[in-house]
C-alpha cells in the first residue's frame, strides 16, 4: 500500500490520475478469484479516497467488499466522503443510510442519508423516500431486506464475474445471518433467551450452525446475532 503524499508525487501532483490508477492496482492485487484481502483493500481504498473522493469505482467496490466483508466502518467512511463530493449522485447516500441503518442502527442518520439520495434521484426518489419512513416506522426485519438488497447488488454486477463472485460470498453469509435470526426467534418462543448458537443445533432447529464462506462467522452478543467483524492490525474494532 502506497500512501496517499507519495501517489500524488509519483504522478506529478494529477491527484486523479494517481486515484484511478490505484484502484486499478489494489483491484488487480488485492483481489484473487472469489477471495479478497480486505485488510490490504480498506488501506488502499482509504488512500485513494483521500486522493479523489469521488472515485466511483473505489466508493462502490468499498461498499461491496469492505462493508459486506466485516470491515463496514472501513466501508461506510469512504462512502461518507464519496456522498459529499458527488453531490449529484445518489448511491453514495443510499449505499451509506442503509449501512447506517443495517451495522449502526442509526436511523436519524440513515433517513438523512436516504432523504438526500432521493433528492438526487432522477427515477427512484419515492423509493428512497418510502425505505427512509420505514426505517422510522422500524416496520421490517432488516437482514432479510438487506439480503434482498445483496442479491440485486450480486446480480447487478453478472458483466464482471470476477466481483459477482466474490458479492456472491457476501450473500452466503448473510443468508446464515438470516437463518441463525429466524431459528433465534423459534427456540425463544419455547425456551426463553438463547445463551448460545449451540443451542440452535441442539434443539433440532438447524442441522448445523452455518459456514460463513469469508470464514469471519457469526456471534451471540447481547442477545442479538451479528455477524462477526473482521480486526484488523491498526484499526481498532468497532463495538
Amino acid at each position: 500500500m502506497i500512501a496517499a503524499p507519495v501517489l500524488l508525487a509519483l504522478f506529478g501532483g494529477d491527484r486523479f490520475l494517481a486515484a484511478s490508477l490505484e484502484t486499478m492496482r489494489l483491484a488487480a492485487t488485492g483481489v484473487d478469484w472469489g477471495q479478497a484481502d480486505t485488510g490490504y483493500l480498506i488501506r488502499a481504498q482509504q488512500e485513494v479516497a483521500k486522493l479523489n473522493p469521488c472515485h466511483e469505482d473505489n466508493y462502490y467496490l468499498a461498499n461491496g467488499l469492505l462493508t459486506w466483508g466485516g470491515a463496514d466502518r472501513e466501508g461506510t467512511e469512504v462512502l461518507r466522503q464519496a456522498m459529499q463530493c458527488r453531490f449529484w449522485d445518489e448511491l453514495p447516500p443510499f449505499f451509506y443510510g442503509f449501512n447506517q441503518a443495517f451495522f449502526n442502527k442509526d436511523i436519524a442518520e440513515a433517513s438523512r442519508a436516504l432523504n438526500l439520495a432521493a433528492q438526487r434521484a432522477t427515477g427512484n426518489a419515492a423509493g428512497f423516500r418510502k425505505l427512509a419512513v420505514m426505517l422510522q416506522a422500524e416496520s421490517f426485519a432488516d437482514e432479510k431486506l438487506a439480503l434482498d438488497y445483496l442479491i440485486q447488488q450480486r446480480d447487478a454486477a453478472r458483466d464482471d464475474p470476477k466481483l459477482q463472485q466474490m458479492l456472491d460470498k457476501r450473500v452466503v453469509r448473510l443468508q446464515g445471518l438470516v437463518d441463525l435470526r429466524d431459528a433465534q426467534r423459534r427456540f425463544e418462543a419455547d425456551n426463553g433467551a438463547l445463551h448460545d448458537l449451540q443451542q440452535l443445533v441442539e434443539s433440532g432447529l438447524l442441522k448445523a450452525l452455518p459456514d460463513d464462506p469469508l470464514r469471519l462467522g457469526y456471534e451471540l452478543r447481547d442477545g442479538r446475532i451479528i455477524l462477526k467483524k473482521m480486526k484488523v492490525a491498526g484499526v481498532e474494532d468497532q463495538s
